[in-house]
């Protein structure tokens, strides 16, 4: 009976320890959060309020919603889509910074190059091709820190490029694209986001008749406690032409310094007969961004 009785004290004293150990983590976890969005949210008493979100890595955002006045950010893209007969491959390098408070402004060139199956063209293929010179801009008008909400409206303007093969023979510019969109973003306590950015994509090419489609972004993300670490979801779709095409892409930051982050990304297209799965990948440099804890 004793024996009986000593086992059931160790027990539940190691429980007790175990569920104290527990607490004990768990608020530790909620002063590092706390610490690190004090950071970066309110680093000082003359600065505008700014929330933290987890910004999308396929289609991202022109800068941080509620950016600051001095932010600035370079990127590289590289990615790979399987398009059945061939493979298209993406490369992007873009910089983008905040003049003054809340307002972004980004340039974008976008290349695309293409394999070719068996190295032999079937039927109407692209060529390789700088897209576009793309400039943008996107201004946050709301933050409300009661509500953990960020929105903001944005202006993207493609001055399309001929195909390089085309160089010189046909007028380097070929069109514009015309992308006015709004961002809409919430964060639920801590650690889960969620962000919608949408709106129409006017193509304008020289000879063409106009076509407008419209984009309808979805982002859900987890993120890593005391960082800004994450894994999530980028549902991405388009109506063109009066159908909807989906793509899933399902994708992770990891910081690899103070200022160096690496995004990674899949691509899984849903319903879509003309493509496979596909991989981007983007480098994040900040240059000045230092984190103090």
């Amino acid at each position: 009976m004793k024996k009986l009785v000593f086992l059931a004290i160790w027990l539940w004293t190691i429980n007790a320890f175990a569920q104290t150990e527990q607490d004990s983590l768990k608020i530790q976890r909620q002063q590092l959060d706390s610490l690190f969005l004090e950071e970066i949210e309110n680093p000082g008493p003359f600065r505008k309020p700014k929330l933290l979100h987890a910004e999308p890595l396929y289609i991202d955002l022109i800068r941080d919603l509620g950016a600051r006045k001095g932010e600035k950010e370079w990127n590289v893209g590289m990615g790979m889509q399987d398009k059945r007969k061939y493979d298209e491959f993406h490369t992007l390098i873009e910089y983008e910074w905040a003049p003054i408070d809340r307002l972004g402004l980004e340039i974008e060139l976008p290349f695309s190059t293409y394999s070719f199956r068996n190295g032999q063209r079937e039927g109407k293929t692209p060529a390789n091709r700088l897209e576009s010179l793309k400039l943008a801009s996107q201004y946050t008008f709301l933050v409300s820190e009661k509500r953990n909400v960020s929105m903001a409206l944005g202006y993207i303007h493609e001055f399309e490029i001929q195909d390089f093969n085309r160089l010189g023979k046909e007028k380097a510019w070929k069109g514009n694209v015309f992308n006015p969109f709004l961002v809409a973003a919430k964060r639920w306590g801590t650690n889960y986001h969620t962000l919608i950015y949408t709106g129409p994509k006017v193509i304008k090419e020289f000879n063409y008749n106009t076509e407008v489609n419209l984009g309808i972004n979805l982002n859900f993300h987890y993120m890593v406690t005391g960082t800004r670490n994450f894994i999530g979801l980028e549902v991405n779709q388009e109506i063109q032409r009066g159908t909807l095409s989906t793509t899933l892409r399902p994708q992770m930051r990891l910081g690899l310094a103070e200022n160096l982050m690496i995004g990674i990304v899949s691509a899984i297209p849903i319903g879509q007969t003309d493509a496979g799965l596909g991989s981007f990948m983007r480098i994040i440099y900040e240059p000045g961004f230092r984190a103090f804890h």
